[in-house]
């Protein structure tokens, strides 16, 4: 199936879900709406079956062997079970082995697995099991902080609520100092 008729498909069906709604989609307000929600998919969803391990194509060898850490990387996702936003910050911390990679890298891997319909424990998962299988490091913690619109601004509605989600691999796994050092870099300003 071509690109353009994919998105003639959405907006086609995102016509359809207006008028199943009750919406006129003649109306001057709607008349783009179709059009611009299937580029928005477009964009949103870029990441669908892209492997997140591609966002780190640039690794350098590097004899360092102390915490690095990348926090505070925003993201924005669309939960797989309602379609509606969530969104937060995600915190990638490792060990290197040998090999470091550019940083810049670390935002684009994150990027990368938030653009498909997600579960923040998935998505926390994905982004551990790429530093690892790529850079191969002594060891990998990722937090993900998330506010999750499916809870916030609808269902139960508790908007001030979070959600932290957190993988540890290798070396994390087994040290617990180590994961107390991630945690007190975190709160550094």
């Amino acid at each position: 199936m071509t690109v353009k008729l994919q998105k003639e498909l959405l907006e086609t069906h995102v016509r359809a879900i207006l008028d199943l709604i009750g919406e006129d989609t003649n109306r001057e307000g709607l008349l783009d709406t179709p059009k611009r929600v299937a580029k928005m998919y477009g964009e949103v969803f870029a990441g669908v079956g892209v492997n997140p391990e591609t966002a780190l194509t640039t690794t350098f060898e590097e004899d360092y062997n102390g915490l690095v850490l990348v926090k505070d990387i925003t993201y924005y996702t669309f939960c797989e079970h309602h379609l509606i936003p969530f969104f937060g910050k995600a915190h990638i911390g490792y060990i290197p082995n040998g090999r470091v990679v550019g940083l810049s890298k670390f935002a684009r891997l994150v990027e990368l697995v938030s653009q498909r319909p997600q579960v923040q424990e998935r998505m926390t998962q994905q982004i551990a099991d790429a530093v690892m299988n790529v850079l191969q490091p002594e060891g990998v913690i990722v937090s993900v902080e998330g506010q999750h619109l499916c809870m916030c601004a609808r269902g139960v509605k508790k908007p001030s609520s979070s959600t932290i989600t957190t993988v540890k691999k290798g070396v994390y796994k087994e040290n617990v100092s180590l994961a107390e050092e991630f945690e007190r870099a975190l709160l550094r300003a």
